[in-house]
């Protein structure tokens, strides 16, 4: 299945909100956390489906709900803090038979990208949400981050960039700053 080539992050609360009642409304609960848990994390959508359930019910005692992922991509160890979501995730993982947490209808494995990129695609167009891939969710980390903390160097480590312009382009800020600085811009404006 091809995937859309441009990829947006999702750049308003409504939006966001809408995403979420899509989600819940027309498609799984597993496709909800999905989406919640790619959001608040960064990780990419491939890094996500290999989580299982234990490693979120593993978490429910400890002090710092932090969560330990081997990335497929650059194969380093990454912690990830999970607070703003762990109990939404972790109810829905308690309420989960499967050893993935989250899992296909066919078979012990987990959903697959495409099927993930199908349910996202599915709540983007009842939610009216243009523009929506598997890195949605991890554009969509990247550029909330940025706007809170304005730190480019830090989110660029987070996503493991190469360089700062890969970061700001991953994540649309460049060409949506540009923009927004232009419409304010003149040569003959009153200084």
């Amino acid at each position: 299945m091809s995937t859309p080539k441009n990829v947006q992050p999702i750049r308003s609360q409504q939006q966001l909100d809408d995403m979420k009642w899509a989600l819940k409304r027309h498609c799984l609960p597993r496709d909800y956390i999905l989406f919640v848990l790619g959001c608040e994390t960064g990780l990419r959508v491939g890094d996500l489906l290999k989580i299982k359930t234990e490693a979120i019910l593993r978490l429910k005692n400890k002090k710092e709900k932090v969560l330990r992922v081997k990335e497929g991509k650059t194969q380093k160890i990454r912690d990830i803090y999970i607070g703003h979501c762990f109990e939404e995730v972790y109810e829905y993982a308690a309420g989960l038979d499967s050893e993935w947490l989250f899992p296909s209808r066919k078979g012990n494995r987990p959903i697959t990208p495409t099927q993930a990129y199908r349910q996202l695609k599915k709540a983007a167009d009842f939610a009216g949400v243009e523009h929506v891939g598997n890195h949605t969710l991890r554009k969509t980390f990247g550029y909330w981050f940025y706007k809170a903390t304005k730190d480019i160097a830090m989110l660029q480590e987070i996503l493991n960039h190469s360089h700062p312009s890969v970061t700001l382009r991953y994540i649309g800020i460049t060409e949506e700053e540009t923009q927004n600085v232009l419409k304010h811009f003149s040569v003959f404006q009153d200084k």
